[in-house]
């Protein structure tokens, strides 16, 4: 049977029924002078607090966000953390500033937007982890931003440069991309925590993203016209999206130290790097991404050799 109160002649009354009759009448303190029933069936974990009781005044609420304490407790949260959300804000802005480009044909701008989204997606999970700011809400907004970033727009990108010259087969190869990298970023998802972290299972949608627009870079830099190697595009842009799905594995490069001590030739070859990087930023990042791309499917062939003559 449920406890409930009965307010009656100004007095808040207790009683509860033992055996289908009612046990002894408490007063508790006087309340106003009417008559009401208040049915206490839920226990106290079903009970909200008081501050959530009331609706808010605002059109947008508060976030809430359920977790676990150091103990496995659950323990709720109220808000987001501002810094690592930013980084990925400026990620989304990036993939975003890459579509309207392309689209107003800035195919220059808007490939070299999509590599400043990747510097933005690497310093988001960095500095959430450096300064203990990790949360669901921005793993999912990290995802949905990196769909754009690198789905959506390098897909954009190699359509209105070469891919649209081919019709339907143009944004058919383009959605393939497209596919490809919301797979690959759901199936990340899900196997967080099971995997080895030293090694990404399929090609990281940024590296895709990173050869797709690297060609566009690369090629529209000289004055290329993209409808002139629509085909080698197409080829690559389904290859990418392709090896997104794949289960062939990458180094994932989270295993180096870099909170560590290092030798002092090792700041002299990072200078070295960027040095490299700078004097020709278009082919070189687009040969530094295609050798990542295709190390896993030689990587995967050489083991496949290595099992056949063992």
């Amino acid at each position: 049977m449920p406890r409930f109160f009965i307010l009656e002649q100004g007095f808040w009354y207790k009683a509860s029924s033992l055996a289908g009759e009612l046990s002894s009448v408490v007063p508790v303190e006087i309340c106003q002078t009417r008559c009401k029933v208040l049915f206490m069936s839920q226990g106290p974990e079903d009970q909200k607090p008081a501050g959530e009781n009331t609706e808010s005044l605002l059109p947008i609420d508060e976030h809430v966000e359920e977790g676990q304490d150091a103990e496995g407790r659950k323990v709720r949260h109220r808000g987001i953390y501002l810094l690592p959300n930013l980084f990925t804000t400026a990620n989304l802005f990036a993939g975003f500033y890459s579509i309207i480009n392309a689209m107003n044909g800035n195919f220059y701008v808007a490939a070299a937007a999509v590599f400043v989204a990747m510097v933005l997606d690497s310093l988001d999970g960095r500095v959430a982890r450096l300064t203990n700011t990790q949360s669901a809400f921005g793993a999912e907004y990290d995802s949905l931003s990196d769909m754009v970033a690198f789905g959506v727009a390098p897909a954009l990108l190699a359509f209105e440069w070469a891919l649209g010259s081919m019709g339907k087969v143009g944004w058919m190869v383009a959605f393939i991309y497209v596919a490809g990298a919301a797979l690959r970023l759901a199936r990340f998802n899900t196997q967080i925590g099971s995997v080895d972290k030293r090694y990404f299972i399929g090609l990281a949608s940024p590296a895709a993203a990173g050869v797709v627009a690297g060609v566009v870079w690369a090629f529209s830099d000289f004055g290329i016209k993209g409808s002139n190697m629509a085909f080698a595009v197409a080829l690559l842009v389904a290859a990418a999206g392709c090896l997104m799905v794949s289960n062939i594995k990458y180094y994932s490069f989270k295993d180096l130290d870099l909170k560590g001590r290092v030798p002092f030739v090792a700041i002299l070859a990072v200078v070295l790097v960027f040095a490299v990087v700078f004097s020709d930023p278009p082919r070189i990042l687009l040969l530094i991404f295609l050798a990542y791309a295709a190390s896993g499917p030689i990587q995967y062939l050489l083991q496949l050799r290595r099992r056949k003559s063992a």
